[in-house]
């Protein structure tokens, strides 16, 4: 089978790859296509790539592995090149880099305004520039491999699965890995099994709530929430304290802080010495900068280096540390096997060898939550099979997660309008509803500011629609 990566330079990509390596099912991924529109970066991760399959043949011969074949993988920086006959498409693309990202920062803190990535305004403008590339992309897709699932996990995630729907319809599926590793922290935490955990899990990417957490349907949550050590070890207890989370009675994605704790949010944002956005951008710029002068496996080590100081600084802001830092309490998961990457391979085997599982994915709503529209996309369990990917029956959400998603919801449809047809009015209207702008004013203030600084943004109310 053939997988298409789309932003095959990225720097998640080779946990993608590992988790290819331990798939042993048939039939699997024999074939990788990286697409990216920097070939520089993407004669990096292949070299990275080769390291890893190199590494995985080195224990299968020792006896200590168990990669199989490595998938064969090659490069372009043609789409459709990438995209032809793909049985499955990664989309993981960055429209504007890096330096988009800290535009997207930047623009809405000088306005004493959240800037985050996905959340806030941020992720409006980051939406506004990504919505007409990836529907383009689900064009392509269309036009050259039709019986494709695409599983996205370009950001915001929820908007552009959403977009891209409208093209290819539930043949799209969005990944986060925020929820399920929840599950597989509190499994650790409490020494149970996580393959007989289910999380009864409602919401919009980024913005859910785990509700309970069922062992062999037991629901174990009240224990975590009444002991104060395993409560205080998850990271969403650092994040948002024990006593409120015992307040709501359950646990909500982290990136709820922002909303729960916005003022302290953008505070703390504030006063670090650079964002998220400014940190990653240095980051990866010496990476690539080393690795491609590096040779033999140097650049697999320098990747593994890098990353595990991206992940230890993750959300460090909110955590009492500086960014870049590492920061207290996190614990994180196996990114290949319980992170995205992890999710993604369960997809792929669920839907290609009808190996059925269980998982907590962006899809349409369909009929599972009433109060939202049928063809908006939702984060909730679904049960992933050959015949695609099927919500599971959920409780409705209580008034005040309700109100909040369908405010969030109606913002994310504003933007996606708004990209795809250059109305001004729609994106102000985003910016001004959000409730983490809540001003028209700012609203407008904000659109103009992306328009100014970043080129890509601009060019959606620019060109003829």
């Amino acid at each position: 089978m053939k997988l298409a990566v789309l932003g095959g330079g990225g720097f998640r990509v080779p946990y993608v790859y590992e988790a290819l390596l331990r798939d042993r099912g048939v039939p699997r991924i024999d074939e990788v296509w990286l697409y990216d529109t920097d070939p520089g970066r993407l004669d990096v991760m292949a070299s990275v790539l080769a390291a890893l399959a190199d590494a995985a043949a080195l224990a299968d011969a020792a006896g200590t592995g168990d990669a199989g074949a490595p998938p064969k993988v090659f490069t372009a920086t043609g789409l459709d090149r990438a995209l032809e006959g793909a049985d499955f498409v990664f989309a993981a693309i960055r429209v504007g880099g890096t330096a988009g990202r800290v535009c997207d920062e930047r623009v809405a803190l000088d306005l004493d305004v959240l800037g985050q990535e996905t959340t806030g305004p941020g992720g409006l403008a980051y939406g506004l520039r990504t919505v007409p590339v990836m529907t383009r992309i689900a064009r392509r897709v269309r036009a050259l491999a039709p019986d494709a699932y695409v599983i996205n996990f370009t950001n915001p995630a929820g908007m552009i699965t959403e977009a891209m729907q409208a093209v290819l319809g539930d043949r799209v599926l969005g990944v986060c890995d925020t929820p399920s590793g929840l599950g597989v922290r509190v499994a650790a935490a409490l020494g149970l099994d996580p393959s007989r955990l289910r999380l009864d899990y409602v919401g919009l990417n980024h913005l859910g709530w785990t509700r309970r957490v069922l062992h062999d349907g037991t629901d174990v949550l009240p224990a975590v929430l009444a002991d104060d050590g395993l409560l205080g070890s998850l990271e969403e207890g650092v994040v948002f304290g024990r006593g409120w989370l015992r307040d709501l009675g359950m646990i909500p994605n982290e990136y709820l802080y922002y909303y729960y704790f916005n003022r302290e949010a953008v505070r703390a944002t504030l006063d670090a010495p650079r964002t998220r956005g400014e940190f990653l951008a240095a980051q990866q710029a010496a990476f690539y900068e080393r690795a491609a002068s590096a040779s033999g496996d140097a650049p697999m080590g320098l990747w593994r280096e890098t990353v595990a100081a991206r992940s230890a600084s993750y959300m460090a802001e909110v955590k009492g540390a500086a960014t870049g830092a590492a920061s207290p309490g996190h614990a994180g998961v196996d990114p290949v096997d319980e992170g995205y990457a992890g999710v993604a391979v369960r997809v792929m085997a669920a839907i290609a060898r009808d190996e059925p599982a269980t998982l907590i994915l962006n899809v349409r709503n369909g009929p599972t939550l009433p109060a939202l529209p049928p063809d908006a996309v939702i984060e909730v369990p679904v049960r992933a099979d050959a015949g695609g990917v099927h919500p599971l029956p959920l409780a409705p959400p209580d008034l005040h997660q309700t109100g909040l998603m369908q405010q969030v919801k109606a913002v994310e449809r504003l933007t996606i309008r708004a990209a795809l047809t250059g109305s001004r009015t729609d994106a102000v209207k985003a910016f001004a509803l959000h409730p983490l702008v809540d001003s028209v004013s700012v609203g407008r203030r904000l659109l103009d500011g992306y328009v100014d600084r970043i080129p890509e943004v601009a060019a959606v109310f620019e060109e003829p629609r």
